[in-house]
């Protein structure tokens, strides 16, 4: 018969809140291991949708951005991630929820973040190719998020602050009275590269060859009987748009280049008739603030 040994209740509950205290420490512990991010864009920081009303962008639920993380060196991305392009989705809480467990390679090796939105797979983050799609808005109004101070796992949470890497273009018209009414425009098209490569370290964006990007047709700014507008990929060397009405072609071309810089909308005013197309103004603005460029006319 075997020999049973009594434990008093006192000594059951210490042995118990032992317990419950390791499984705490060990919750704490890998709580701490878990990396956690919070998001802005630019100086909005307000957390619901990358969408675009005028020129304020902000995120909203459901939004996913891709995270990057890696230890060694703030300039170079190794091929041996600590994080390699996990989607963190904004939840209805205002929480970037990761779609598996992000985790600090330990807790005192400084770590650089990289993120980007929309949610993107990037095999070379110094030549990532770019091709703008005017009529996806979002997919080509592409975020970017540097934290490359070198941080370490106790100054969790990781706060990044997203940029535009693309331009925008607005192309605002009026017209000539020998159109009884606002014509229909068949097409509004800039002569402008639509491709890209993107460093996201340096922060630079090489533009591509040029071709011809279609602005699609938006609600019209206040002042202009038709707004056209598009993403721009950053460059130099655009001077030309062309208008087409009833099979007829308008083209203007600046006497300098028109910059598309990125983080920054501009606006070219024209109006449209007599066989020719007068400027009124180029405005080059931050989708905050910004500064106005007076123009010319064009035959």
């Amino acid at each position: 018969m075997k020999a049973f040994r009594f434990i008093p209740l006192a000594a059951l509950g210490l042995l118990a809140a032992a317990c419950s205290s390791d499984e705490t420490t060990s919750a704490d512990q890998q709580a701490a291991k878990n990396i956690t991010i919070e998001a802005s864009i630019g100086s909005v920081g307000a957390l619901t949708r990358a969408t675009t009303t005028g020129n304020t962008t902000v995120f909203e639920a459901g939004d996913g951005v891709s995270i990057y993380a890696w230890t060694g060196s703030a300039t170079t991305v190794p091929a041996d991630k600590v994080v390699n392009g996990v989607v963190n989705s904004l939840g209805t809480d205002g929480k970037w929820a990761p779609a598996t467990p992000m985790l600090w390679a330990d807790m005192v090796t400084a770590h650089y973040f990289l993120g980007i939105y929309p949610a993107r797979t990037v095999s070379d983050f110094t030549a990532d190719p770019y091709t703008l799609d005017p009529a996806d808005y979002e997919a080509s109004d592409l975020l970017v998020a540097r934290q490359l101070s070198g941080l370490i796992a106790t100054q969790n949470p990781v706060s990044l602050t997203f940029d535009h890497a693309m331009a925008k273009l607005y192309v605002n018209m009026n017209f000539r009275n020998q159109w009884s009414e606002t014509p229909a425009i068949a097409s509004c098209v800039a002569t402008a590269a639509s491709t890209a490569t993107i460093d996201y370290l340096a922060q630079t964006v090489t533009a591509g060859t040029q071709a011809s990007v279609s602005l699609p047709a938006i609600a019209a700014q206040t002042g202009y009987a038709v707004t056209h507008s598009s993403i721009m990929v950053p460059q130099s060397g655009f001077r030309t748009v062309t208008i087409t009405i009833d099979g007829q072609p308008f083209t203007y071309t600046h006497d300098a280049d028109i910059p598309l810089e990125a983080g920054k909308y501009t606006t070219l005013n024209l109006i449209v008739g007599r066989n020719k197309i007068e400027l009124g103004e180029v405005s080059i603005n931050d989708w905050t603030e910004g500064t106005t460029i007076s123009g010319g006319q064009a035959m």
